[in-house]
């Protein structure tokens, strides 16, 4: 039975690969589009490389920890992975690059054939994520059936990932806040004019963090929640291969339903490119409501499980899908008073900008937090910490849909660039900026999901880990370590970020003196005679990027240990519970006000109140790089943060036990 969900995982990844054909056949364009597209894909290829191999020697040597204290299947289990989750990583890098210049030619036709082109692209890297991930559990299940090996995958998975997600947001809004602040503010360029030196670098990093980071970010996310249910599963029903079946047949079908939902996606008269990924969600979110009751029904008796409750913890993770994504679609689109409100304190200065985009940040915490503390109330009313696991892993199996959600944005952004940069008419520049308009706001929908996989999959985490121990631990508040425990893992988030948004700051300040260098020394940039030395800013911002994600990395992982062996396990059990209380306000909130910061700029890059150069528009540039760090490095870093210390946990509890 176990094959099911391997022949479903192979069967999107050839979707995959027939969706790549069906690209390569669109127009490339021509001239100095093929020259930008170039650059941008050299920019991101040599960053990767460069990222990959640091990654792949820290993950050597971790291969041969866990050889030396577990065994050699532990170690292979862990490197498999880490290099599932660079696979990923790379892949949606890759399909970005070669995405981008076909959208921009395809614009010259309209608003739909390009959008469809994006929507395309994006899903190649959506369904080879979920595809991989669910054949990298399933595969490895069948050949070697020990939990353990499955922790230690979903520890690989996890710590590539951490180290993707923070050098890519490095990298990403180190470029993209050079080119601002000297070009917009500075010299008063448009954001994508080749005259500004850090142009490329900005184009490169698009890729490198908001595809390739992204992408193993959501990778891991859906290969923890997948291995947390099938461990719980067998925890609670001990001797029952159903409790195995049961979730990684389910995500089959969510797999199976996102394909098919794909279908769905088109633009209307309306032009609302919103609407067309919310009819996706809609019809992936009912095919999976009617192909899960079967499943479950045939399943849940031979658990002595009510299925129906089975059945409802489900649609419970279903109907959190839809919640997030109306809720990151309110309070980051620009058709909706918490951006409008950010415009508005504009027109008074910077402060007020910033003012502004904080309390947004801050407001949106309430519904999402509120819609988390449902979703595990019901699901374990419904069916207890199994009924919750099955909720997280079913908002996950979207994974197809959501992954191309956020890869949709680098792709149309660089797009966006290349028509700027390649001088294209304004009417095809009107119409990649309309792509990209929604660009930030699926990114966001995006990143909500990862984060709050680890809101609804922690209860389930825990459990495993107090079952672990023995049971024999009672996490009571009254008790000093498990206090001491709260306090230090609720400061890992804010100690992870600080480090996260410090390295963007350094490395930005790097790039800032290099482009205004350029704009001094070189003669003739301004006026258009002399081209800019792009690589010298793509350089920088590679070496800095690379060697400052290590440490932030790392940190969780060097805390957890020593909070282990000083405290013991009550210590290690309120660790995992504070980081993921403040790590889910945290990132909601560094995600929600960078990306609305970001779209209050770009509302008034469209011509309101003044448009780009006036007044209100250098608040909203200052607002926006504040923003930036926060919604695309320091807020994504905490969940691969918290799914790390929950499998690091796991493995050192296997180690003591």
């Amino acid at each position: 039975m176990l094959f099911l969900p391997i022949i479903v995982s192979i069967f999107s990844l050839i979707f995959a690969v027939f969706l790549i054909r069906q690209i390569q056949k669109a127009p490339d364009g021509s001239g100095k589009m093929v020259q930008v597209s170039q650059a941008i894909r050299e920019g991101a290829i040599a960053y990767l490389k460069r990222q990959y191999l640091n990654i792949g020697f820290a993950a050597l040597i971790i291969f041969f920890i866990l050889w030396i204290i577990f065994s050699f299947k532990i170690g292979l289990a862990f490197l498999l992975g880490a290099i599932a989750s660079g696979l990923s990583g790379f892949v949606g890098m890759i399909i970005s690059t070669k995405t981008n210049i076909k959208v921009a030619e395809a614009a010259k036709k309209g608003i739909s054939p390009s959008f469809s082109l994006a929507f395309q692209g994006s899903l190649v890297t959506g369904f080879f994520v979920a595809g991989l991930g669910l054949f990298s559990v399933s595969f490895h299940y069948l050949l070697s059936p020990e939990l353990d090996h499955l922790i230690a995958l979903a520890f690989g998975g996890s710590l590539i990932s951490a180290f993707a997600v923070l050098g890519g947001g490095i990298y990403t809004k180190a470029a993209d806040i050079g080119a601002d602040l000297v070009g917009k503010i500075e010299k008063g360029i448009p954001e994508d004019d080749p005259r500004n030196p850090a142009v490329i670098a900005d184009q490169v990093g698009d890729n490198v963090g908001d595809c390739a980071g992204i992408a193993a970010d959501l990778f891991e996310s859906y290969v923890v929640t997948l291995v947390a249910a099938l461990i719980l599963g067998s925890l609670i029903f001990p001797g029952k291969p159903e409790a195995i079946f049961l979730p990684l047949f389910l995500a089959s079908i969510a797999l199976l339903a996102s394909i098919l939902a794909t279908f769905f996606v088109r633009i209307g008269r309306d032009k609302n490119i919103i609407f067309a990924f919310l009819k996706g969600l809609i019809a992936s979110i009912c095919l999976i409501a009617v192909g899960a009751y079967p499943i479950i029904k045939n399943l849940a008796t031979a658990l002595g499980q009510p299925a129906f409750s089975l059945y409802l913890s489900a649609l419970i993770g279903l109907i959190v899908s839809i919640g997030i994504f109306l809720i990151a679609n309110y309070f980051t689109s620009k058709k909706h008073s918490p951006v409008l409100s950010i415009v508005r304190a504009s027109e008074t200065g910077h402060a007020t900008n910033i003012i502004a985009g904080l309390t947004v940040g801050m407001k949106s915490t309430l519904p999402f937090i509120i819609l988390i503390c449902l979703g595990v109330l019901i699901s374990s009313w419904l069916a207890g910490v199994y009924g919750t696991a099955i909720a997280a892993l079913v908002m996950l199996s979207l994974s197809g849909m959501i992954v191309a959600l956020n890869a949709y944005g680098p792709i149309v952004d660089n797009a966006s660039g290349i028509a700027e940069m390649s001088g294209l008419p304004t009417e095809v520049k009107k119409i990649t900026d309309s792509l990209d308009a929604v660009g930030n706001t699926t990114k966001a929908i995006s990143r909500f999901y990862a984060i709050a996989s680890a809101g609804l999959a922690a209860l389930a985490l825990f459990y495993i880990y107090n079952q672990k121990i023995g049971g024999q631990f009672q996490f009571l508040l009254n008790d000093p370590r498990v206090l001491i425990g709260l306090l230090l893992g609720g400061l890992l988030p804010y100690l992870v970020s600080s480090f996260a948004m410090a390295a963007v700051g350094k490395t930005a300040v790097k790039m800032v003196e290099e482009v205004r260098r350029q704009f001094r020394e070189i003669k003739g940039i301004m006026e258009g005679e002399q081209k800019p030395e792009y690589g010298k800013c793509v350089d920088i911002v590679t070496k800095s990027a690379v060697r400052e994600m290590i440490l932030p990395s790392l940190l969780p992982v060097a805390f957890l240990i020593l909070i282990t062996f000083i405290l013991g396990p009550k210590a290690l059990g309120g660790l995992l519970i504070g980081s993921v209380i403040t790590g889910l306000f945290l990132a909601t909130f560094l995600i929600t006000s960078g990306t609305a910061w970001d779209n209050a700029k770009k509302y008034i890059e469209e011509g309101n109140l003044g448009g780009k150069g006036s007044f209100a528009h250098q608040a909203a540039v200052t607002g926006d790089t504040v923003g930036d760090p926060a919604k695309d490095c320091a807020g994504p870093a905490i969940n691969p943060m918290i799914k790390v210390l929950n499998v690091v946990a796991l493995l050192i509890v296997s180690f003591l036990v």
